[in-house]
């Protein structure tokens, strides 16, 4: 099986650790190493972008209000956040740790890599590959710095991240989803991506999380916003420290249903169509 997970926006930065050296980012050591140069290009946009807004008189560019105000603008942050250019000027040489650890949030605080097994924390590695608009897509084992680059960004050079990334992704995804179930819970930013196609389409499934109320006896359902990353990061650690292994929709659902959530089973999509699942939650937390 293959999860496909959005990254998240808040990152956490990475501390010295005492008696560790520091390793900074190394393209060639992450996984689908396909994507390196374009990885590579994306790169050296967002830092000299990043470089010329954060250098200062006398630094590239002229660093004035001008291009903070640019850089800003291109990469979609508020005033509070102009922390976030230096750090991207600084990728190069800022500390790295497992992207797992770098991402942070709703639903990665509720799938708890850290706090997995050790037999669960393995299944992790080969199954959750996160989407990115600076790395394309990393597994959670991957070192990576902490950065701010959306995939809804678009870069004056590279331009629109999630077209950009398209075509490398079209070519290298298929082989990753091998020939099992893609669970795909990523936001429509990272969707656009890539989507599966044909044989692989017929073998997705995306889920939906409804709150259900009674209200008047009667049963009202709502689609959950912001708390279906919480219940989607549960699904996936409940998944993996299973070490369910469901090849289809309807054992997605039945190994869902076994663990515990109330899901309604997929009516056929159809050859070449993703399916959608939908989880029932009564709280949403």
């Amino acid at each position: 099986m293959l999860v496909l997970l959005p990254p998240s926006e808040g990152k956490a930065s990475p501390e010295p650790v005492a008696g560790v050296e520091e390793s900074v980012l190394r393209l060639e050591a992450l996984s689908l190493p396909e994507l390196t140069a374009a990885r590579e290009r994306v790169l050296a946009e967002l830092v000299a972008l990043c470089a010329d807004a954060a250098g200062g008189e006398g630094g590239p560019g002229d660093g004035g209000p001008g291009e903070d105000a640019k850089a800003r603008e291109v990469l979609g942050l508020s005033e509070g956040l102009r922390g976030e250019i230096a750090k991207n000027a600084a990728l190069r040489t800022a500390p790295v740790r497992p992207a797992g650890q770098i991402y942070t949030g709703v639903l990665y605080d509720a799938l708890g890599l850290a706090t997995l097994d050790a037999a669960a924390r393995v299944r992790a590695e080969r199954a959750l590959l996160v989407f990115s608009g600076l790395w394309g897509a990393v597994r959670v084992g991957d070192p990576i710095p902490s950065y701010r680059c959306s995939g809804g960004v678009k870069l004056p050079g590279t331009g629109a991240l999630a077209a950009f990334w398209r075509p490398a992704l079209r070519e290298v995804l298929p082989q990753v989803a091998g020939d099992g179930l893609v669970l795909d819970l990523r936001s429509a930013a990272y969707a656009a991506m890539w989507r599966p196609q044909g044989e692989v389409a017929g073998r997705t499934v995306t889920v939906r999380v409804l709150q259900s109320k009674i209200v008047d006896g009667v049963e009202k359902r709502s689609v959950v916003s912001h708390f279906n990353k919480a219940t989607k990061g549960r699904l996936v650690r409940s998944l993996l420290s299973e070490g369910a292994q469901p090849r289809t929709p309807g054992e997605l659902a039945t190994a869902l249903c076994d663990l515990g959530y109330a899901v309604e089973h997929p009516a056929p999509a159809g050859p070449g169509r993703v399916t959608r699942l939908d989880v029932v939650v009564t709280d949403v937390h």
